[in-house]
């Protein structure tokens, strides 16, 4: 799978980049992966139509939206982009608005990506090393910190988790390949911590997917936004407003199991 520096090249870093609102904002993530070769601007037209079919639910943490779309023929290759904007703009959602970030992401399958997603969660995680990538003068200096971060660790399986009966918490997304593997990671962090992780998976997934595999679940952890699309799955659908925070991860683990 690839790493993070392998699909998010210096020259798909844009600092202080003017936005009127937030679909000029995802148009400039979206002209940085054209310029680099990973989609076609049809891609950006569906990053920008993700959001008004399904809400800002990829502002996934204070300040920062994650723009993608469904793996689709728009997608060359798996490619990533990075804008900061020079001025915030609103996306409409109601905990982290308003967004200064703005991480693309164009995937061309569901999980070649999900090693360097990984590595940018636990970057993002960490408040020094977010607070430097923010404020990083240069994108050569963003590119560095993005490439001196941890490697990426091998995808979790029930093998690696212990074996065994396992609980099951499915977090979830409009499309399956992008803020659901933040969570997902944020989420094995805390569970790691805990000394749990031989006993609950973590299974990121979409709206349509979650659906149908809510029965084998626990508890599915997502957007407000997300959670209102569900509805009724039949097991406890828990809200997240920060998915880069451990803090909120570890809360709602505690409140899904009365810890």
């Amino acid at each position: 799978m690839a790493a993070l520096n392998e699909i998010l090249p210096v020259e798909a870093v844009l600092l202080d980049a003017p936005a009127a609102d937030w679909r000029e904002a995802v148009r400039c993530a979206g002209d940085l992966m054209v310029a680099t070769g990973a989609a076609t601007d049809t891609y950006t037209a569906e990053m920008i139509a993700n959001v008004e079919r399904n809400g800002p639910y990829l502002v996934i943490a204070p300040g920062l939206a994650f723009a993608h779309a469904r793996p689709s023929p728009a997608v060359l290759a798996t490619g990533m982009s990075w804008v900061r904007l020079a001025a915030p703009v609103e996306f409409g959602h109601e905990a982290n608005d308003p967004v200064e970030l703005v991480v693309g992401l164009a995937a061309k399958d569901a999980s070649e990506h999900t090693a360097a997603m990984s590595a940018l969660a636990r970057l993002l995680a960490d408040p020094d090393t977010a607070r430097a990538l923010r404020e990083a003068p240069t994108p050569q200096a963003v590119h560095a910190l993005l490439s001196g971060g941890p490697e990426s660790e091998r995808p979790r399986t029930a093998a690696t988790r212990g074996g065994g009966d396992l609980h099951k918490i499915l977090t979830v997304c409009g499309n399956g390949v992008g803020t659901s593997l933040f969570l997902k990671q944020t989420l094995e962090g805390v569970l790691d911590r805990w000394g749990w992780s031989r006993y609950v998976t973590v299974e990121a997934t979409d709206t349509i997917s979650a659906k149908g595999k809510a029965k084998e679940a626990v508890a599915i952890l997502t957007s407000r936004e997300i959670a209102g699309m569900l509805g009724d799955v039949g097991v406890p659908v828990k809200v997240v407003e920060d998915f880069t925070s451990a803090a909120e991860a570890d809360r709602v683990l505690r409140d899904t199991y009365d810890v």
